[in-house]
């Protein structure tokens, strides 16, 4: 009988999340940056908070389209501290800003999110062992402190390694559970 990772087992929401996109790797350098974004919000809260006010971030941040968010301005911040619909935090509003404008300077560099995100992992997710599940690594350390070098805020390890497994870097899922990926036989 399959089963899912506990965590996700009593909430549909959490459920739907579980099964649809946690650990889906994805290669599309805005979805990433959006992904990343998104768990800078979640610091200090749980995941179903956001996933709850998804759609309101989506609007507050115009799609999550980077060439927009970087143009937000004081006006904008007010704005979105003035919204319900979203975690409204200065420090996370502003640093969303800032990644934009960080995701743009790596894009102008010739530097894509997606080909830094998954040169960490070799290109292919790495496979938990399906029993402990950290809430980082000395890779998510990494990962971290790249993303900090290129102006990126609300990116501690703990955060990273959260997104590296909602964007399939890294593939916690539960021994029995039946999203886990199955090793290949060598």
């Amino acid at each position: 009988m399959s089963t899912r990772c506990a965590w996700a087992e009593n909430n549909p929401l959490m459920q739907a999340y579980h099964d649809r996109e946690w650990r889906t790797p994805e290669h599309d350098s805005r979805a990433l940056w959006e992904k990343l974004m998104l768990d800078g919000f979640q610091a200090g809260l749980a995941w179903i908070t956001i996933l709850r006010k998804r759609d309101a971030f989506h609007a507050a941040f115009n799609g999550f389209d980077p060439e927009a968010v970087a143009r937000f301005d004081e006006t904008d911040v007010q704005r979105l501290l003035a919204d319900a619909g979203i975690v409204r935090s200065r420090a996370k509003i502003e640093a969303t800003i800032g990644g934009a404008r960080a995701f743009l300077a790596m894009r102008d560099r010739g530097e894509d999110f997606a080909t830094f995100a998954w040169s960490f992992v070799g290109g292919k997710p790495l496979l938990g062992d399906g029993v402990t599940v950290p809430t980082q690594t000395l890779l998510s350390a990494e990962v971290s402190k790249a993303l900090k070098s290129r102006g990126f805020k609300f990116v501690g390890p703990t955060i990273v390694y959260a997104w590296m497994q909602a964007v399939g870097l890294v593939d916690d899922h539960g021994l029995d559970c039946f999203r886990r990926a199955v090793p290949a036989i060598r």
